[in-house]
């Protein structure tokens, strides 16, 4: 006959397995809802500096481009009840003759669930240095800036998505000590 454990053990077996679909039925309420948001991306200041590389075995001088950038999004439509909180990243995206795409995160910033969804940042300076792993950044005419992010769902995939609206962005020709 089925001993008790036997017994539990297919209790235990069917209820993950109703779990399961319940979750999945979850994940697909919201699975086909449109996450896009409307971005605006300017610039208020940028200086291109050839500065020596910061590893200590290099003495070779390398770009580096400091930016003032302006952001304005509301992410309110991106947030639904599977949407537990979105993690924001800014990148530069410009092609040198080294490298065919060179990609840089400026800013980034997680927006959790409840709090302001609407963002309005004036002359924000950027997080993380904006280093060229050469001499390209100096009057680089198609620097682009897209804002994107990661949504960080309850029950569900991890999509990784642009927002609508980039910024191209031209550095100086004049190094500034």
């Amino acid at each position: 006959m089925n001993t008790f454990l036997s017994r539990l053990n297919t209790i235990f077996a069917f209820t993950l397995s109703v779990m399961a679909a319940l979750t999945f039925c979850c994940f697909l309420t919201t699975a086909f809802n449109p996450i896009i948001a409307q971005v605006e991306i300017g610039t208020t200041k940028a200086v291109v500096k050839n500065v020596a590389n910061f590893a200590a075995s290099s003495r070779e001088k390398n770009d580096l481009a400091q930016i003032a950038f302006d952001l304005h999004v509301d992410l309110a439509p991106l947030f639904n009840w599977n949407t537990k909180q979105l993690f924001l990243y800014l990148t530069a995206e410009y092609e040198t003759k080294n490298n065919k795409l060179n990609q840089v995160v400026l800013w980034d910033k997680i927006v959790k669930r409840g709090e302001n969804t609407k963002l309005d940042f004036k002359s924000m300076n950027t997080k993380y240095y904006f280093f060229d792993d050469g001499n390209g950044l100096k009057g680089h005419e198609n620097v682009t800036m897209t804002l994107a992010w990661n949504v960080i769902p309850n029950a569900g995939t991890l999509p990784r998505l642009r927002g609508e609206g980039e910024h191209i962005l031209q550095l100086p020709n004049e190094y500034r000590q």
